[in-house]
């Protein structure tokens, strides 16, 4: 797992306020000012103990994992309720709801990412997997198609995770079917990836704009 934002910067905080009285003799010591949280300082701070969880949870297996994938999305809802304008929170809400198997819940997190930062590459690729657990074929290539204009390193992840899928189900009696077309198609998508990233000097990771 790779994290688009693991902490959210210092700069969110407020400038501190400092206040100087004026007596009849001089000026005196400043007096200690009350630390008071913005709703933006504490978007930040369940952000960033989201971000934790999410960490932990991505070694973790079984329930535990699941647990912690829980206890992220708790957190990551937390700092939205401060602020509902972070991207990033919303493209956790979408991995981690995933994660836990809530697909479309996910799907609709991705979509908000993407409302307030149109190209996010992250939420592309997570929504491309979430597809796939969809079984949405079509809406994964698209992903895919997106993605390898604008970031190679993250469509080889998601070509990666359809060759995955596609094992998967083929082990799977009640998996998907046909899946030969789409087979086809990853095998071709790699096929391209690697003639063209010959040409590169960064290889696979370059990024095409």
């Amino acid at each position: 797992m790779r994290l688009a934002v693991s902490v959210l910067s210092a700069c969110l905080l407020g400038n501190g306020i400092v206040a100087l009285a004026c007596g009849g003799g001089g000026m005196s010591s400043p007096s200690p000012m009350p630390s008071v949280q913005t709703p933006r300082d504490k978007a930040r701070d369940a952000f960033n103990a989201g971000v934790h969880d999410v960490k932990q949870a991505d070694k973790a297996q079984g329930s535990a994992a699941q647990d912690l994938y829980g206890s992220a999305l708790g957190k990551f809802k937390q700092a939205l309720a401060q602020d509902a304008t972070l991207p990033e929170a919303w493209n956790y809400v979408g991995y981690t709801s995933r994660k836990l198997g809530n697909y479309d819940d996910a799907l609709a997190a991705y979509g908000k990412a993407l409302s307030l930062k149109p190209g996010y590459a992250d939420a592309i690729e997570y929504r491309g997997e979430a597809y796939l657990g969809l079984k949405r074929v079509p809406d994964a290539q698209a992903a895919y198609l997106d993605l390898y204009a604008g970031n190679r390193a993250l469509a080889a992840k998601l070509l990666t995770a359809m060759k995955s899928w596609v094992a998967g189900q083929r082990a799977n009696p009640s998996g998907a079917a046909n899946l030969d077309d789409f087979d086809k198609w990853i095998q071709e998508r790699a096929r391209i990836a690697g003639q063209t990233a010959a040409l590169t000097r960064e290889g696979a990771a370059s990024s095409w704009r």
